[in-house]
Protein backbone atom coordinates (compact mmCIF):
# COMPACT_ATOMS: atom_id res chain seq x y z
CA UNK A 1 0.00 0.00 0.00
CA UNK A 2 1.11 3.31 -0.93
CA UNK A 3 0.72 6.23 2.15
CA UNK A 4 1.05 9.51 0.80
CA UNK A 5 -0.24 12.88 2.74
CA UNK A 6 -3.08 14.66 0.97
CA UNK A 7 -0.40 17.75 0.41
CA UNK A 8 1.90 15.55 -2.10
CA UNK A 9 -1.23 14.15 -3.43
CA UNK A 10 -2.54 17.82 -4.48
CA UNK A 11 0.91 18.78 -5.51
CA UNK A 12 1.11 15.38 -7.44
CA UNK A 13 -2.42 16.65 -8.91
CA UNK A 14 -2.31 19.75 -10.00
CA UNK A 15 1.60 19.22 -11.78
CA UNK A 16 -0.32 16.88 -14.22
CA UNK A 17 -3.12 18.82 -14.95
CA UNK A 18 -0.20 21.94 -15.17
CA UNK A 19 1.42 20.36 -17.88
CA UNK A 20 -1.75 18.49 -19.58
CA UNK A 21 -2.26 18.20 -22.66
CA UNK A 22 2.13 16.78 -22.02
CA UNK A 23 2.71 14.17 -19.78
CA UNK A 24 4.51 15.44 -16.68
CA UNK A 25 6.64 13.38 -14.73
CA UNK A 26 8.65 13.72 -11.17
CA UNK A 27 9.65 11.66 -8.04
CA UNK A 28 8.80 12.26 -4.18
CA UNK A 29 11.80 11.12 -2.47
CA UNK A 30 12.18 10.08 1.09
CA UNK A 31 14.55 8.62 3.61
CA UNK A 32 16.01 5.51 2.71
CA UNK A 33 14.35 1.79 3.61
CA UNK A 34 11.50 4.35 4.76
CA UNK A 35 8.82 3.99 2.19
CA UNK A 36 7.96 7.91 3.72
CA UNK A 37 6.99 9.88 0.44
CA UNK A 38 8.20 13.22 1.79
CA UNK A 39 10.09 15.65 -0.65
CA UNK A 40 7.96 16.31 -4.15
CA UNK A 41 10.68 16.77 -7.02
CA UNK A 42 8.78 17.91 -10.38
CA UNK A 43 10.82 16.82 -13.18
CA UNK A 44 11.15 18.43 -17.01
CA UNK A 45 9.67 15.87 -19.64
CA UNK A 46 12.38 16.29 -21.72
CA UNK A 47 9.79 14.42 -24.55
CA UNK A 48 7.64 17.25 -24.71
CA UNK A 49 4.72 14.76 -25.38
CA UNK A 50 1.41 14.24 -24.97
CA UNK A 51 2.03 10.05 -25.15
CA UNK A 52 5.22 9.33 -23.38
CA UNK A 53 7.60 11.26 -20.77
CA UNK A 54 11.58 11.42 -20.67
CA UNK A 55 13.35 12.43 -17.66
CA UNK A 56 16.09 14.94 -18.75
CA UNK A 57 19.38 12.52 -17.89
CA UNK A 58 21.36 16.02 -16.83
CA UNK A 59 18.17 16.74 -14.37
CA UNK A 60 18.16 13.15 -13.25
CA UNK A 61 21.61 12.66 -12.23
CA UNK A 62 21.45 15.98 -10.23
CA UNK A 63 18.33 14.46 -8.42
CA UNK A 64 20.44 11.33 -7.68
CA UNK A 65 23.37 12.72 -6.04
CA UNK A 66 21.30 15.16 -4.07
CA UNK A 67 19.21 12.19 -2.99
CA UNK A 68 22.60 9.72 -2.04
CA UNK A 69 23.81 13.16 -0.37
CA UNK A 70 20.84 13.76 1.54
CA UNK A 71 20.47 9.30 2.64
CA UNK A 72 17.49 10.01 0.07
CA UNK A 73 15.64 7.28 -2.15
CA UNK A 74 12.89 7.45 -4.91
CA UNK A 75 10.00 6.69 -2.79
CA UNK A 76 7.29 7.24 -5.74
CA UNK A 77 7.82 7.81 -9.40
CA UNK A 78 4.88 9.45 -11.14
CA UNK A 79 3.79 10.62 -14.66
CA UNK A 80 0.57 11.45 -16.25
CA UNK A 81 -1.55 9.87 -19.19
CA UNK A 82 -3.17 12.77 -20.99
CA UNK A 83 -5.36 10.68 -23.43
CA UNK A 84 -5.38 6.94 -21.76
CA UNK A 85 -6.33 5.47 -17.87
CA UNK A 86 -4.59 5.43 -15.45
CA UNK A 87 -2.62 2.04 -16.05
CA UNK A 88 1.31 1.92 -16.86
CA UNK A 89 1.98 1.26 -20.58
CA UNK A 90 4.68 -1.23 -22.11
CA UNK A 91 6.90 1.64 -22.43
CA UNK A 92 6.57 2.92 -18.95
CA UNK A 93 6.88 -0.78 -17.62
CA UNK A 94 10.26 -1.15 -19.70
CA UNK A 95 11.59 1.95 -17.92
CA UNK A 96 10.41 0.73 -14.42
CA UNK A 97 14.39 0.58 -13.36
CA UNK A 98 13.35 1.26 -9.43
CA UNK A 99 11.80 -2.23 -7.75
CA UNK A 100 11.36 -0.04 -4.60
CA UNK A 101 9.29 2.29 -5.94
CA UNK A 102 5.99 3.01 -5.83
CA UNK A 103 4.86 3.86 -9.44
CA UNK A 104 2.07 6.66 -10.11
CA UNK A 105 0.04 7.40 -12.75
CA UNK A 106 -2.31 9.93 -13.34
CA UNK A 107 -4.60 10.03 -16.32
CA UNK A 108 -6.01 13.84 -16.84
CA UNK A 109 -7.76 12.37 -19.96
CA UNK A 110 -11.86 13.42 -18.30
CA UNK A 111 -11.13 16.84 -17.38
CA UNK A 112 -7.51 17.68 -18.93
CA UNK A 113 -6.61 20.95 -17.13
CA UNK A 114 -9.81 22.12 -16.01
CA UNK A 115 -11.33 21.48 -12.47
CA UNK A 116 -12.65 17.96 -12.05
CA UNK A 117 -11.06 14.52 -10.37
CA UNK A 118 -8.36 12.22 -12.09
CA UNK A 119 -7.61 8.90 -11.87
CA UNK A 120 -4.83 8.18 -9.41
CA UNK A 121 -3.62 4.62 -9.36
CA UNK A 122 -0.27 3.35 -7.71
CA UNK A 123 1.61 0.13 -8.75
CA UNK A 124 4.81 -1.62 -8.09
CA UNK A 125 6.81 -3.09 -11.02
CA UNK A 126 9.15 -5.66 -10.36
CA UNK A 127 10.90 -7.24 -13.54
CA UNK A 128 8.12 -6.61 -15.69
CA UNK A 129 5.34 -7.53 -13.04
CA UNK A 130 2.97 -4.65 -12.81
CA UNK A 131 0.75 -5.03 -9.19
CA UNK A 132 -1.80 -2.24 -8.74
CA UNK A 133 -1.81 -1.23 -4.89
CA UNK A 134 -4.05 0.78 -2.76
CA UNK A 135 -3.60 4.15 -2.19
CA UNK A 136 -4.02 5.63 1.06
CA UNK A 137 -4.28 9.29 1.50
CA UNK A 138 -3.46 10.56 4.73
CA UNK A 139 -3.84 14.57 6.28
CA UNK A 140 0.16 14.28 6.92
CA UNK A 141 2.53 11.48 7.12
CA UNK A 142 2.75 9.97 10.61
CA UNK A 143 5.79 12.18 12.55
CA UNK A 144 9.35 10.05 12.50
CA UNK A 145 12.10 10.91 14.76
CA UNK A 146 14.79 13.06 13.37
CA UNK A 147 18.19 14.98 14.04
CA UNK A 148 17.14 17.53 12.06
Amino acid sequence: MLTIAQATYDAIVAHAKRDHPDEACGIVAGPEGSDRAERLVEMVNAAGSPTFYEFDSTELLELYKEMWARDEEPVIVYHSHTATEAYPSRTDIGLASEPGAHYVLVSTREHGNNPGPVEFRSYRIVDGVVTEEEVNVVPELPGRETGN
